[in-house]
């Protein structure tokens, strides 16, 4: 049967198929120019929604087969399939995915039925209930000192030749043990919300609590690097600790998942950093807002744009800072990111956007239910209405970030007291019977649904690229003799990320204040960035309604002599001791003469 052109002279049908044809691309330029305006990140936010369920199929997949992969099966996998290739170049040295699961069989090995018992049973130990210690050769003196003092139901392992009496010389133990296999009876799991490892974070409520990290959150990190783009070949540098979830899952977990080289550096330097970047031909690094500013505070010199570093991953990244590394090191992509250790909500600039820790887009919401809720800073607690209810804050606000728990996005919480667990928890926010975790982090969300942290709330600030607890620090300058009372806050500091630490104290009757030894009792039982750098003497501590030190005045009068007429001190490190501040010396920490 004829169709219908055929019966159409031949001159009517390239018009009217042309006039077709212009309309359809008509329609297509309008619809692409009406996506660009009312949704302009449509594009990579699906890019960003297939990723995220590309790896929930991995998952389901998984359990289909009734098999459970974890991120010690993907390491296997990766030794297995490229045995050669370079995993970790540290100090120059080059280990390959062989190299390392060689040397993880032989430790492995040398732990395997032993029954040989020691000592130690500290508050960060004692808490995850360890079966045995593993000490660097750096730390073997600090484990001596106590030793004699420690109850006997722990094995302890020291990385030297020579070891204290009590202790087991693992690297003796090494040259004796083969480096075979080890069967995978050892490390197989039946759970994916089995322990992987715990991390000591100081929290809001003091002391080090040992996070709970389940398997699924180790293989959740380990995607990480993947999901910003970067590859098997990339070159991966990790400066940061890695008893840090940044350095440890998302950075040496993230180059297994690829099956990635990375560079690992003992400590930090500024200085070194582009060097080692182009000796090593690194390709992405990690960073913590501090690290890029250190960086740009260098001294310029020529050729800083000569690299081949295309993607850095990290959080905490100042806008201005962001804005003023791109400009002189090039055309680096920032991936900023947010995640708590022990959370269940993630974040992920996926678009670039300057400042931003991601964008909350209906795909994101899918998977990860979370509000921003009115905060109570003199209280320290949400707001909450007449009925009982919390309220969500209005776009543009600082809210503090809390995330629905369920089995969906689950909180693990913390191993040992479970009260340390539950102070996390928010209930019956919205409605009866709903829970949420509390971040603790307050954060913005604007007009375009970009999201961006503002601050942390409570008894916790950020210095020097960590979380610092105020009460644990007060608790430490609390047992000088001569303090009656110690009131630890974060003070901003111009040019600086987070808050700098400041000590608000009163004396005990009849009694003086001695700042050498107030410098020594911070400096020997605090770790640098929590030591304060500031300290007020003040007549009478002001408290709460509710018999809390009142911290939200002291944040905002801040360090000023010009503001405060309490007597001021700064930490001078050279003379190991607390200086009066006087206004010059004010002055020239606002200029940035004296640095912090």
């Amino acid at each position: 049967m004829a169709g219908l052109g055929s019966e159409l002279p031949s001159g009517l049908v390239a018009p009217k198929l042309l006039s077709w044809l212009t309309g359809l691309g008509a329609g297509m330029v309008f619809l692409s120019l009406m996506q660009k305006l009312l949704y302009p990140y449509f594009w990579n936010d699906l890019w960003y929604l297939l990723k995220v369920v590309r790896c929930g199929f991995q998952l389901e997949m998984y359990k289909l087969k009734g098999e459970l992969v974890t991120v010690l099966d993907k390491f296997l996998t990766q030794a297995k399939k490229q045995p050669q290739k370079p995993f970790i170049i540290y100090e120059g040295a080059i280990y390959t995915y062989q190299d390392v699961d060689r040397r993880s069989n032989s430790v492995a090995h040398a732990f395997i039925n032993s029954n040989i018992r020691s000592a130690s049973l500290l508050h960060c130990i004692r808490s995850c209930e360890p079966r045995a210690l593993v000490v660097g050769a750096d730390l073997l003196g600090i484990i001596q000192e106590i030793l004699p003092s420690l109850p006997e139901d722990l094995s302890i392992w020291g990385m030297n030749d020579s070891v204290p009496q009590g202790i087991i010389s693992l690297k003796q133990k090494l040259s004796t043990v083969s480096d075979s296999q080890v069967p995978r009876g050892y490390h197989v799991t039946s759970n994916l919300q089995a322990p992987y490892l715990y991390i000591f974070t100081s929290g809001t409520t003091g002391l080090p609590k040992p996070a709970v990290i389940t398997q699924l959150q180790a293989l959740k990190s380990s995607a990480g690097l993947w999901a910003f783009g970067c590859t098997s070949n990339d070159v991966i540098y990790i400066t940061l600790p890695l008893y840090h979830s940044a350095g440890s899952l998302l950075g040496i977990g993230g180059c297994v998942e690829l099956g990635a080289t990375c560079v690992l550096k003992k400590k930090f330097s500024a200085s070194q950093f582009w060097n080692d970047c182009k000796k090593y031909n690194v390709t992405v690094f990690q960073y913590i807002g501090e690290l890029c500013r250190y960086l740009c505070k260098q001294p310029k010199r020529e050729g800083e744009k000569d690299h081949r570093v295309r993607l850095a991953v990290g959080n905490g990244l100042r806008s201005d800072v962001w804005r003023e590394f791109l400009d002189r090191f090039g055309n680096v992509k920032m991936c900023e990111l947010y995640g708590a250790t022990e959370g269940n909500i993630c974040f992920m600039n996926h678009t670039g956007k300057i400042g931003s820790v991601g964008r909350a887009n209906f795909f994101h919401k899918l998977f990860f239910t979370f509000a921003l809720i009115k905060y109570d800073f003199q209280k320290d607690e949400p707001i909450r209405n007449e009925q009982g209810w919390c309220s969500h804050v209005k776009k543009g606000e600082p809210g503090l970030l809390i995330s629905r728990v369920n089995a969906k996005n689950p909180f693990f919480g913390y191993a040992g007291n479970k009260k340390h667990t539950e102070k996390k928890l928010l209930c019956n926010v919205f409605e009866k019977g709903d829970v949420y975790l509390n971040t603790g982090d307050l954060m913005v969300q604007d007009q375009e649904n970009f999201l961006y942290f503002w601050d942390r709330i409570g008894d916790t600030f950020r210095w020097k690229g960590e979380n610092v607890a105020t009460t644990e620090v007060a608790a430490v300058i609390g047992m000088l003799d001569f303090i009656q009372e110690a009131n630890v806050y974060g003070v901003a500091v111009p040019d600086y990320e987070g808050k700098a630490g400041m000590a608000s104290i009163t004396l005990k009757p009849n009694k003086s204040l001695d700042l050498e030894k107030v410098y020594e009792q911070a400096v020997t039982f605090l770790p640098a960035y929590a030591c304060p750098r500031f300290l007020r003497i003040q007549e009478k501590m002001e408290m709460t309604g509710t018999f809390k030190l009142q911290k939200f005045q002291l944040v905002e009068e801040g360090f000023s002599p010009l503001k405060i007429s309490d007597p001021l001190y700064f930490m001078d490190n050279l003379k190991k001791s607390y200086i009066l501040l006087t206004k010059e010396i004010y002055d020239q920490i606002i200029s940035g003469e004296i640095r912090l």
